[in-house]
This record gives C-alpha cells, sequence and structure tokens, in this order.
C-alpha cells in the first residue's frame, strides 16, 4: 500500500482543496491530512474561521481522505511520516522546496495549485462585497 500524507488548515473549504486531495490520493492508495489544529494556526497568526472539529468533519466527509491527524507544530512531519509509513508526502507548489528535507524519508511531490480560487480570496471577496450591503 503506497500511503501519502499532506498538511493544512483547510478552512472555507473549497475547489481547490478538492482539487488538491483528489490529485494527492492518485498518487497512492491511502491519503492521510495533517490538519492544523487551532492552537498551531494561533501560533502561526492565523485564524480559521470553523473551528478544527468541524474542519476535520469535512474532510473525513471528502472520499479521498482516508485519515485526519491534527497538526500541532511544523517539526511533527517527519515523525509523522515514521510513525504513518508514509511513501509521499504532498504540499501545493506555493510551498515548493520549503520541504525538500523530507526526502531522505520519503519522496516529496508540490501540487500546482488551482488558478483563481484560494481562501485569502474568498475572504477578500467576501470583504469587498460585504462592504457594499
Amino acid at each position: 500500500m503506497r500511503r501519502v500524507i499532506t498538511y493544512g488548515t483547510y478552512d472555507l473549504l473549497h475547489w481547490g482543496h478538492i482539487r488538491l486531495l483528489k490529485r494527492a490520493k492518485e498518487l497512492g492508495d491511502y491519503l492521510i491530512v495533517g490538519l492544523s489544529t487551532d492552537a498551531f494556526n494561533e501560533g502561526k497568526g492565523k485564524s480559521a474561521y470553523h473551528p478544527y472539529e468541524e474542519r476535520k468533519a469535512m474532510l473525513e466527509s471528502i472520499r479521498y481522505v482516508d485519515l485526519v491527524i491534527p497538526e500541532e507544530s511544523w517539526e511533527q512531519k517527519r515523525k509523522d511520516i515514521v510513525t504513518y509509513q508514509a511513501d509521499v508526502f504532498v504540499m501545493g507548489d506555493d510551498w515548493k522546496g520549503s520541504f525538500d528535507d523530507l526526502s531522505d524519508l520519503c519522496e516529496v511531490i508540490y501540487l500546482p495549485r488551482t488558478d483563481g480560487i484560494s481562501t485569502t480570496k474568498i475572504k477578500d471577496d467576501l470583504e469587498r462585497i460585504g462592504k457594499h450591503y
């Protein structure tokens, strides 16, 4: 069995997230998603619209996702790759080069993001639209 692991906040779930998860799953037989906890997001200076448990439930309902685990620190990725016996580490290409150090444990792949959609864009659009009402 070929195991794939990826990480993210997955806030305001959108088509780009689904497409990334689908392509990640196509790289193997089992997809593990490390989901940023609320505390980890806070430490990064970010906040999610949906709390961790709601984001986790949404991810678990996606047919491409086999397991959701909490991401609590940047450093845990090496441990998770070993613990879950991941063969492939996948991230969006906006992270290109950031995780190359993991290539001693598994294959590292950066997938292209979906053009025209991102959580940041959605938040910006909602803020802009909100100002017109």
